[in-house]
C-alpha cells in the first residue's frame, strides 16, 4: 500500500530517533501534523513564535548531539525560523527545518504568502532543497538528515501542502542513517613537525574551544606534560574548566586578565578546537598552531605557523609520545598566581551586601552555588553571558549554551525550553536579560502549556545593559537603552507560573533556594544594579578616554548621581 510523502516523512523521522518537532501549525503543514497525530510517536510542541521553536530545536541538538526538527508554515511562518536557524547553524547543531510552501500550482505567481525558501535559507544551512514530486522521496529527506548530522549544521526541506499529500509509489531507495564517524588526526609527518615546535618552545599556552568536547582527560594530560596554562574560549568553558588544575580563565573582551596574560605572554600558542574570532587578543610575537576538525577554519583568524586538521582527542593521543616533558613550571605558576588573584578580585564583587542594590555577579554566584551538579544553563547575549562566563562553576555534568557565535538577543528562554524537553529530569536555568526576555516573552506561555520546570532568572536592570556600556566606553551617554519593565513576577503569577521578585541582596539566597526546590516552572525577577559595568580584562587608552568623556558629559548634563553610582559600583568598592 502506497504512503503519502507526509506519512513517509514522519516515518523516517521516527527511525532517525526524533522525539519532538518544534513549531507553529498552519494549513500548509496540515498533512504532516495530521500524520504526527496519527502516529503519536513524535510529540508536536506548539510555540507562540517560530523563532522560539528554532532556538529550542538548536538547543536540543547541541545538548544531545542528535537530530532535532522544527517546522514553519508557508511564507512568514517559516521565515520566522531564520534567526534561530542561523544560531543553530553557527553553533554546529544538527537541525532539520521543514519549510512549508504555498500550493505548488501557485509557485511563481506572487501568490498570497509566497516566498522562496531555497533562497531565504541558503545562507543558514548546508542543504536546502524543495520536494516538488513524490519521486524525490525518500532521497531528498534522507540526504537532508544525513547532511545535518554529518556536517553538524542545518538542513532545510521545503514542500507544498498539496505535494505532501502525494502518494509515493516506490520507496526502494530508503535506507537507514549512516552515523559512523571516522577517527581523524594529522599525519605522522605533521605530528612530528608539531612536536618539534613544542619541544623548542619554553612557554606554551593552550587555548581551548568547543572542539575539545570529549577530550578533557587528554587535554589535562597534555597540559601537565607541557606545564601549560589552559585558557578557554567561551564555548570551551563547559568542556575545559572543570577539574582542571591548569585552568587560568577565559580570554577576550569578557574574559579575565590572567587568561589574557597567558595568551599574550607565551612563545607558542596551541589553539585546540577553537575558532576564536577576536584578532586583538592574539599574541604579537608568539608562534601559533591551530588544530581543528574542520580544515576550512585553519588560519582564518590569525597568521599560523602550522595548521592541522584533526579530532582534538585523537590528535593529542598521537602527539603525547612525541613531546618532551617541560620541567620548568615558572610560566605556569605565574599564570596560576595571576588567576588566583583575579578570582579573588572577581569574587569580592560577587559578595552579598545588605541594601537595595543586587549585584549581578552575586546573583550568578548564588545560582552557581545552589544549582544541581548537572544543571543546564542557558544565557542571553549581553551581560548575562558575561556573568555566566565569570561566575558559573562548570562542574563535570553541567552544560552552558547560548547564542555565543550568532550573538542573538532573546535566545535563553527558548533554548531552555528545548533543553528541558530533551532532559525532563534535569534542572534547567535560563539567565535572561530583561530586554532579551521581553523580546520573546510570549513563549513563557509554552513553558506554562507544557508545565516545563524551567527556572527563569531575569537580570532586571531596566536597561539594555551591554549596549549602554558600549556607548559609555566610547564617550556617549546611553540613548535608547532604557526599559520600562512591569513586575515580571506578578505577570508570571497571572499566567499561572510561580513568580518571585527580589529587591534586596539579603533576600536572594532564600529566593533562589525556593525557586530551585519548586517542582514546576518559576520566574525570579531580580532587580540588579543598573550601573554595573562588565569590565574587560584590559582597558586601552581610547576606552579610558571615552569613559572619562562620558562621565564629564553626564555631569555637565546634570546627571552626576548616575556617574557617582557607576564609580562607586565599579571603581570604589
Amino acid at each position: 500500500m502506497s504512503k503519502t510523502i507526509a506519512a513517509k516523512l514522519v516515518e523516517i523521522l521516527e527511525h532517525a530517533g526524533v522525539t519532538h518537532i518544534h513549531g507553529v501549525v498552519g494549513d500548509s503543514l496540515n498533512g504532516i501534523t495530521d500524520e504526527l497525530r496519527k502516529s503519536g510517536k513524535i510529540k508536536w510542541i506548539h510555540y507562540r513564535h517560530e523563532e522560539a521553536a528554532a532556538f529550542a530545536a538548536g538547543a536540543e541538538a547541541q545538548l544531545t548531539g542528535k537530530l532535532a526538527v522544527c517546522a514553519g508554515s508557508c511564507g512568514p511562518g517559516n521565515m520566522h525560523l531564520i534567526n534561530g536557524l542561523y544560531d543553530a547553524h553557527r553553533s554546529n547543531a544538527p537541525v532539520l527545518a521543514i519549510a512549508a510552501q504555498v500550493p505548488s500550482e501557485q509557485i511563481g505567481t506572487s501568490y498570497f504568502q509566497e516566498t522562496r525558501p531555497e533562497a531565504l535559507f541558503r545562507e543558514c544551512s548546508y542543504y536546502c532543497e524543495t520536494i516538488a514530486s513524490a519521486k524525490q522521496m525518500p532521497r531528498v529527506l534522507q540526504i537532508a538528515i544525513q547532511t545535518a548530522i554529518s556536517l553538524k549544521g542545518v538542513s532545510v526541506v521545503s514542500l507544498s501542502g498539496d505535494v505532501a499529500m502525494q502518494a509515493i509509489d516506490n520507496d526502494e531507495l530508503e535506507h537507514p542513517l549512516f552515523l559512523n564517524r571516522p577517527l581523524t588526526r594529522p599525519s605522522d609527518t605533521d605530528l612530528t613537525e608539531l612536536a618539534t615546535l613544542i619541544n623548542q618552545a619554553e612557554k606554551i599556552t593552550l587555548l581551548c574551544g568547543a572542539g575539545c568536547a570529549g577530550a578533557h582527560d587528554e587535554l589535562i594530560t597534555l597540559a601537565g606534560l607541557l606545564s601549560s596554562p589552559t585558557v578557554h574560549a567561551l564555548r570551551g568553558k563547559e568542556y575545559v574548566q572543570y577539574d582542571n588544575p591548569f585552568d587560568v580563565g577565559m580570554t577576550g573582551l569578557i574574559g579575565m586578565a590572567s587568561g589574557n596574560h597567558a595568551v599574550k605572554s607565551c612563545d607558542l600558542l596551541l589553539m585546540l578546537g577553537t575558532d576564536f574570532p577576536y584578532k586583538e587578543w592574539y599574541p604579537d610575537g608568539a608562534k601559533i598552531v591551530q588544530i581543528d576538525i574542520r580544515p576550512e577554519r585553519l588560519g582564518r583568524r590569525c597568521k599560523l605557523d602550522l595548521g592541522l586538521a584533526g579530532d582534538i582527542g585523537e590528535t593529542i593521543k598521537a602527539l603525547i609520545p612525541l613531546v618532551k616533558a617541560k620541567t620548568d613550571t615558572s610560566f605556569l605558576e605565574d599564570c596560576q598566581a595571576r588567576y588566583k588573584q583575579n578570582r579573588i578580585n572577581l569574587d569580592k564583587r560577587a559578595a552579598g551586601e545588605t541594601g537595595k542594590l543586587i549585584h549581578p555577579e552575586y546573583l550568578t554566584k548564588v545560582l552557581s552555588d545552589q544549582a544541581e551538579p548537572d544543571a543546564i544553563f542557558t544565557a542571553d547575549v549581553g551581560t548575562p553571558t558575561v556573568w555566566a562566563a565569570r561566575y558559573l562553576d562548570m562542574k563535570k555534568g553541567r552544560r552552558l549554551i547560548g547564542s555565543f557565535n550568532h550573538g542573538s538577543m532573546a535566545s535563553a528562554m527558548p533554548q531552555a525550553i528545548g533543553a528541558q524537553l530533551a532532559f525532563p529530569e534535569r534542572q534547567v536555568i535560563s539567565l535572561s536579560g530583561d530586554g532579551g526576555f521581553a523580546m520573546m516573552m510570549g513563549d513563557i506561555l509554552t513553558i506554562y502549556q507544557y508545565d516545563l520546570p524551567v527556572k527563569l532568572i531575569i537580570y532586571n536592570n531596566g536597561s539594555l545593559g551591554f549596549v549602554a556600556m558600549e556607548m559609555k566606553v566610547i564617550g556617549m551617554p546611553p540613548f535608547g537603552t532604557e526599559l520600562k519593565n512591569p513586575d515580571f513576577a506578578r505577570m508570571a503569577e497571572a499566567i499561572g507560573i510561580m513568580g518571585i521578585r527580589v529587591e534586596n541582596s539579603e533576600d536572594l539566597p532564600a529566593a533562589v533556594a525556593k525557586a530551585l526546590a519548586h517542582k514546576g516552572p518559576v520566574l525570579i525577577d531580580v532587580l540588579t544594579n543598573p550601573t554595573e559595568l562588565a569590565m574587560p580584562p584590559q582597558i586601552n587608552f581610547d576606552e579610558a578616554k571615552g569613559f572619562g568623556i562620558y562621565m564629564l558629559r553626564q555631569t555637565l548634563l546634570g546627571d552626576g548621581a548616575e556617574v557617582w553610582d557607576t564609580l562607586k559600583t565599579n571603581f570604589l568598592k
